[in-house]
């Protein structure tokens, strides 16, 4: 295990990491903390020295572009039902029970896309439950540090695990800190930036990773892993966030809507000309202009309203641009696109999804990826407890994305169709007395996609029984089928003769 110095060395230098400091940057614009809220503005005074102005209007307007932007891609990948599948029915049920419908798999899995988005990489990590049941869940993806067993003291890789848990009574900031290898966590606590000392609250202090009773409940089953436990997902190679290519767009959004608004809010009131003031001071002037909404003059003065137009068409359209350019490069759904939703078409909605299908579709490799390592721990797992055979080849993942669509023109696709196929029907009918009654039921069959052998089965077995006693079981088997009654339809207008089947 590592020593309290070496935790302390390896936070310090994670602390100071490029990547790190990506991810915390991509954290912060997620959550609404951009740069705008730091800007200032500044004037130089008649001696020539830079001030910061606290007159002028300083709106900091940030625009959560990049929280759209992620959640977008998440939600567009988890909205496939089933994600892992496998020939061996068997299997596939294991694998509905682990991933497909396990709801903390599928939170895990959500929050590591989302992770991945915004930070570049993201952490998932497994535990036993006191049933000894995996439980997977999600860490957080700056809180992760990988140690290299170069340059630890006893030559094993580890995985440090830091995150606040709270602050206690006294304001102090209490930190966990927790020590992975491949056979056990030593659990740790840090109070503000003080000692690394060991975590007393802990009941088991090193903890190995299985440690839980059998069934009976009198013998306590532990052991590791043989591995560490934790699972990373890249956003991409080099692990950047997407944050990287939109941020200057965001940023740029963000100063003109605010620059706008510092116009309105300056220029919101007229300049007063006044020619011959009656008075002692401006003070009064200003006072009685906001109060009174009068002044004296003399007999040769005046007041001359001077107002201010803002030149906010060009803002305007600079915030429109920004704003198309964010969603493109940023490879997301501008809604803006699809202003009359119930007239859009599928076809227009398929464009609208394009970016943010190729984006998803890029990110997919890395998720099968991820989840491949996943489930050669959970098959292997499932071998020991089972004595079965599972390999990580004998499962595939798949993800069907829902996009939405027009349901009106999806309701005129079915209803062509529907006609489609009753016309055809009526003209395999037709054919009856060339094909012979066998080759024709055979041919529905086909072309409807039902078991002939089953509706053969279901047939009279009078062998001078009409085609009418093959046609009402062709009719009731429509009627489940929802195909409309195309073979009624279909014996009226063909007008076919009766023959035996």
């Amino acid at each position: 295990m590592l020593t309290a110095g070496e935790i302390r060395q390896f936070l310090e230098q994670d602390a100071a990491s490029e990547k790190k400091q990506r991810a915390r940057t991509g954290e912060r614009y997620y959550e609404g903390d951009h740069d705008i809220r730091d800007y200032r503005l500044f004037f130089f005074d008649a001696d020539g020295i830079l001030r910061e102005d606290h007159n002028r209007a300083n709106t900091k307007i940030p625009h959560p572009f990049y929280a759209e932007l992620v959640d977008q891609g998440v939600q567009y990948l988890m909205s496939s039902e089933q994600i892992a599948f496998s020939d061996d029915q068997t299997l596939q049920g294991i694998l509905d029970d682990k991933i497909n419908y396990n709801d903390l798999f599928r939170q895990a899995l959500a929050d590591a896309i989302e992770d991945a988005s915004k930070c570049g990489f993201a952490w998932v990590y497994v535990t036993v439950d006191p049933e000894g049941n995996m439980v997977f869940r999600g860490a957080d993806a700056t809180g992760v540090i990988e140690v290299d067993g170069r340059y630890a003291e006893d030559g094993q890789d580890h995985i440090i695990y830091h995150y606040v848990d709270r602050v206690d009574l006294e304001g102090h900031t209490v930190t966990r800190i927790q020590d992975w290898d491949a056979q056990q966590t030593v659990y740790w606590m840090m109070r503000d930036n003080g000692d690394i000392v060991r975590d007393e609250y802990a009941e088991v202090n090193p903890r190995p990773h299985l440690l839980y009773t059998e069934d009976d409940g009198d013998d306590l089953y532990q052991d590791g892993f043989g591995f560490i436990p934790f699972f990373r997902l890249d956003n991409n190679r080099k692990q950047l966030p997407l944050l990287k290519t939109v941020k200057p767009l965001i940023d740029d959004y963000d100063l003109m809507a605010s620059s706008l608004s510092n116009n309105l809010i300056d220029f919101d009131h007229p300049i007063y000309a006044v020619k011959g003031f009656d008075g002692d001071n401006l003070d009064e002037l200003s006072t009685n202009l906001r109060t009174k909404k009068t002044v004296g003059v003399s007999a040769d003065g005046g007041i001359d309203v001077i107002t201010i137009d803002v030149p906010y068409q060009a803002r305007v359209a600079k915030l429109e641009l920004d704003e198309k350019s964010i969603y493109r490069f940023g490879m997301g759904l501008n809604m803006a696109g699809l202003k009359d939703t119930a007239a859009t078409t599928n076809m227009a909605i398929k464009v609208a999804y394009a970016l943010l299908d190729m984006r998803c579709q890029k990110m997919e490799g890395q998720v099968k990826a991820f989840l491949r390592r996943i489930v050669e721990v959970i098959l292997d797992a499932e071998n020991k407890s089972s004595s079965t055979g599972y390999r990580s080849e004998d499962v595939w993942f798949d993800f069907t994305p829902v996009t939405p669509t027009n349901g009106q023109e999806d309701a005129q696709i079915g209803l062509i169709e529907a006609q489609t196929k009753q016309a055809q029907l009526n003209s395999l009918l037709m054919l009856q007395t060339l094909v012979g009654d066998d080759t024709l039921l055979q041919k529905i069959c086909e072309y409807m996609e039902w078991d002939y052998d089953d509706i053969k089965d279901q047939l009279p077995e009078d062998p001078e029984a009409d085609v009418a006693g093959a046609l009402e079981v062709l009719n009731e088997r429509q009627a489940e089928t929802g195909a409309g009654g195309a073979a009624e339809g279909g014996t009226e207008d063909a007008e076919v003769p009766p023959g035996n089947v």
